[in-house]
């Protein structure tokens, strides 16, 4: 302490021990990287030491700076990509339609026909049933689409990248490239697929609609790539059960069934909305390969396929153990119509026949009621497997046609062919070949038309035309002999070719050609002779038309299939028929008296083998030169079948005529068809047989004595027909 004072006694005051506070220095502006110096006296600091060797000070600063470049790039490239996904999204987004406009996907519309009795029995183009949503089908085919389709369909934005890197996974250990097979694909981006991404059919660039979705699904880089903002769009836009319902609508599933309804009614022909576990397993099992899986082509096959989704159901929780066993033992099988498939050829001739705007090319939904009688049906194609199965040669490629209608024209039957597919060729409609002796009714319908009567007297001997630029011609007789003279009944009974010449010759073959031609007959028909024998082509269909217009009294027809049509939904039709009867050929008399005429056929001549218990059968055989076509036509009260044989490459049946095989399948045919009928007569006439003027009564009894005057008679009678016969028909 000090003492401080005036008077020598200061003031004690303590010292100061601490400093005082420093002021606050004004900061100093940086003039370089001076450090200041330590105080004197003070510690220095101790120097850094360097931390590992310079190698690794490198390695590290090396991957430090390839991790800088890459995050630099990969967010910006990142970023970049997004823009663009964005970008893509938001254009997508802008181009899609209302939910409405996108669940029916076809170009073309369908037509379906029903029988006679008004049930379904075939449809054409592709089939919608109308609109369905998650909300409204059965429970079981929502659960079965998800389950075998896309599990985790409503957690996921569009895409699944696990379900994505599972399909790479599994392509690759199949041996196939990582894109190839398996897609991975969501159910969004399944139907950005469907969509076609947006691209809208045109039938200028594409030749069908099937090419056009065939375009649609080809799973290149680029079109994956365009998938996934268009998925996006897809999610934005819509709701889980939009997406869904466009999904189950536009899916196609086989048989030309479009949507989850359509193929519901095809196949099981009940709503999607009643289907239990293992019909909806069947459906939903057919998305893969639609066409494949079908169950019309193979059941078995649909039927193992639906038991794997069974199992992915049961996987995820959506069946219990009993609905898996129940499944399992009650497979899911063909509705009645969809099993048997009648009437195939059938429903392609209506496809041709009809309108095009309302059949091949239709936009609209058609629906058609038809003449179509499926007992009818049935009875001709048991038949015909019953004849090929019991009297054609194992590995025989015959082919044979069968056509069945009433006599004002309504088709009730057709087969085309052995095996019937779709869309195959149709030899009842389609194959044009030469008619033979199947042409003779309308010879002798002018005949009588022209005043000749059944049992005029015709020779059938030898005959030579010389034909213009062609040279002689003579027709020949089946069993290469000659029968003298014989009554028209016989000539056509027996179906002797000399006789029908001399007749056509008579009339002349301007007036043959026309009456064939009005019943129906439109081919260009010969313009020789061999008019009479068959020469020109013809249809089976339009030969049976034609001997239906016989039975009906002498009117042509048209044949037809359709009663009614009309569009889906409009209970208004757009037009009908009920009898394709038009014109009247010959009379009425003349119909009936070759009805008679024909009736002989069966009982005394090339047709014996047609006879039916009980009924008045009027037929007519036909077999062309070198047996390579063999016909057998006839008629009942009630129908007309038409019966046809060959090869398809032309080439001679070995052992057939019109009288064998063609008339063994008509008779099993028609005694099919008359099942349960009562028999009616013919509608026919059967003519007075001439009555000769008996003798005089001293001639009555000639003496025993003189044998040659009867014989000398007799010649002179002979010689008398003959010449007068020789008059009129020309002879050599």
């Amino acid at each position: 302490m000090s003492r401080t004072g005036g008077n020598g006694r200061g003031r004690l005051v303590a010292d100061r021990r601490v400093a005082p506070a420093a002021k606050p220095r004004a900061a100093q502006p940086k003039t370089g990287t001076t450090r200041r110096k330590p105080a004197k006296g003070g510690r220095k600091p101790a120097a850094k030491k360097p931390r590992g060797n310079i190698v690794m000070r490198l390695f590290t600063g090396l991957v430090a700076l390839i991790w800088r470049i890459v995050w630099g790039v990969t967010w910006r490239l990142g970023a970049t990509l997004a823009a663009i996904v964005g970008l893509a999204t938001l254009y997508f987004y802008s181009t899609l339609p209302p939910l409405d406009d996108l669940v029916d996907a076809r170009a073309r519309g369908s037509v379906t026909m029903m029988d006679a009795d008004g049930s379904v029995f075939a449809w054409r183009g592709e089939t919608f049933g109308g609109v369905i949503t998650p909300q409204t089908v059965s429970p079981h085919l929502r659960n079965a689409i998800i389950a075998v389709e896309d599990r985790r369909f409503y957690s996921h934005f569009g895409i699944s990248p696990r379900g994505i890197a599972g399909a790479i996974r599994s392509n690759l250990q199949s041996g196939r490239s990582a894109f190839s097979g398996a897609g991975g694909s969501t159910i969004t981006q399944q139907v950005a697929k469907l969509l076609c991404l947006g691209v809208p059919f045109d039938a200028d660039e594409w030749a069908s609609e099937a090419a056009y979705e065939e375009d649609c699904r080809r799973g290149t880089i680029w079109r994956k790539i365009r998938e996934v903002p268009y998925a996006f769009a897809l999610e934005a836009k819509f709701s889980k059960d939009d997406i869904l319902t466009i999904y189950m609508n536009r899916a196609f599933l086989g048989a030309g069934a479009r949507g989850f309804e359509a193929a519901a009614q095809r196949y099981f022909s009940r709503s999607s909305a009643d289907l239990g576990p293992a019909e909806a397993a069947m459906l939903a099992g057919l998305l893969p390969a639609p066409s494949l899986l079908a169950p019309t082509r193979n059941l078995e096959r649909a039927q193992n396929r639906a038991n794997v989704v069974i199992a992915l159901m049961a996987d995820q929780g959506y069946l219990t153990e009993y609905q898996v066993s129940e499944a399992r033992s009650y497979p899911a099988t063909l509705s009645r119509q969809a099993e048997t498939q009648r009437g195939i050829h059938f429903a392609d001739w209506l496809m041709q026949s009809g309108p095009a705007y309302l059949t091949r090319n239709t936009t609209e939904d058609v629906i058609m009621r038809t003449t179509f009688n499926p007992r009818i049906q049935t009875a001709i194609e048991d038949a015909v497997s019953e004849i090929f199965s019991t009297r054609v040669r194992e590995g025989s490629e015959a082919e044979v046609a069968v056509v069945v209608m009433s006599a004002d024209g309504a088709v009730r039957g057709m087969v085309g062919g052995r095996s019937p597919s779709v869309g195959g060729f149709n030899r009842a409609s389609q194959a044009m070949r030469q008619s033979g002796s199947s042409f003779k009714p309308f010879l002798y319908a002018a005949a009588l038309e022209n005043g000749f009567e059944p049992f005029d007297i015709v020779e059938d001997a030898p005959l030579t035309i010389n034909i213009p630029g062609s040279g002689p011609w003579s027709p020949r007789n089946y069993d290469n002999r000659f029968h003298g003279f014989v009554t028209m009944t016989e000539a056509l009974a027996r179906s002797l070719n000399t006789p029908a010449v001399r007749i056509s010759e008579a009339m002349g073959r301007e007036r043959v050609r026309e009456v064939a031609n009005q019943f129906g007959l439109h081919s260009e028909l010969a313009e020789g002779p061999a008019l009479a024998l068959g020469a020109s082509e013809s249809n089976l269909l339009e030969m049976t038309a034609a001997y239906a217009g016989i039975l009906n009294g002498g009117s042509a027809v048209r044949p037809y299939g359709i009663e009614q049509l009309s569009l889906l939904g409009d209970p208004t039709p757009l037009f009908g028929a009920s009898s394709g009867i038009v014109d009247r050929v010959i009379s009425e008399r003349s119909a009936q008296v070759l009805t008679w005429m024909m009736t002989r056929v069966v009982e005394e001549g090339t047709g014996r083998r047609a006879r039916l218990p009980d009924w008045q059968v009027a037929a007519k055989t036909g077999t062309t030169q070198a047996a390579r076509d063999a016909w057998f036509i006839g008629f009942t009260a009630d129908y007309v079948a038409g019966v046809w044989m060959g090869y398809d490459d032309n080439s001679p049946l070995t052992g057939v005529t019109g009288g064998g095989l063609p008339a063994d399948i008509w008779r099993e045919t028609m005694t099919r068809v008359h099942r349960g009928l009562s028999p009616r007569p013919l509608p026919m006439i059967e003519p007075e047989r001439p009555v000769l003027e008996p003798p005089r009564s001293e001639e009555t009894v000639q003496p025993a004595t003189q044998p040659s005057q009867s014989r000398e008679g007799r010649s002179t009678l002979d010689d008398t027909i003959r010449g007068v016969l020789g008059s009129i028909f020309g002879g050599n």
